[in-house]
């Protein structure tokens, strides 16, 4: 897949050398609340998706681009999942890695996989699923014009706590 450029920021494809940074990302438990992931993933296994990951969207029904700063220096992580042509929708997910975050990465990269999945996967609409606690990626969507369409109760346990999820859809 080609890269989606942006001024100081890049998504490109999952590369053999980004090994371990989806391995310290993936295993950070900060950020296994939004990925639903209880366990650590093995480098095998991260390796094994890294050489996968050049499949196509339409026959494994998700995306995973890497965020890029100007040198080319992973911050983050915004995947495409749940990706259904036949109803023209597709989830999207960002992960900023906490020392990149305020820096307009979020707003860049959700700004050019917008672009790239109205235009090139000819989607009708894109949702989000956001805990209601984190106000960062509500503010995020809706500065994209994502309307709060939903709300799920008591739909993530996490830290001995319940939190309701909220669902945001931008329909073109």
């Amino acid at each position: 897949m080609a890269i989606l450029q942006g001024k100081n920021i890049s998504l490109r494809a999952l590369e053999p050398t980004d090994l371990d940074f989806l391995f310290s990302t993936e295993n950070n438990e900060l950020f296994w609340e939004v990925s639903s992931t209880q366990l650590p993933f093995s480098k095998y296994i991260l390796k094994n998706y890294i050489e996968n990951a050049h499949l196509d969207i339409y026959e494994t029904k998700q995306y995973r681009f890497v965020i890029c700063n100007a040198n080319n220096t992973p911050v983050g992580l915004i995947d495409l999942f749940d990706f259904n042509p036949q109803h023209f929708r597709v989830g999207i997910g960002i992960l900023i890695l906490p020392e990149y975050q305020q820096q307009n990465y979020g707003s860049k990269s959700l700004e050019l996989v917008i672009d790239y999945a109205f235009t090139y996967l000819n989607v009708h609409q894109i949702y989000a699923n956001i805990a209601s606690t984190n106000k960062k990626s509500i503010a995020l969507f809706e500065k994209f014009n994502f309307a709060k369409v939903g709300e799920k109760k008591d739909w993530i346990f996490s830290n001995s706590t319940f939190k309701n999820e909220l669902l945001y859809q931008l329909i073109k």
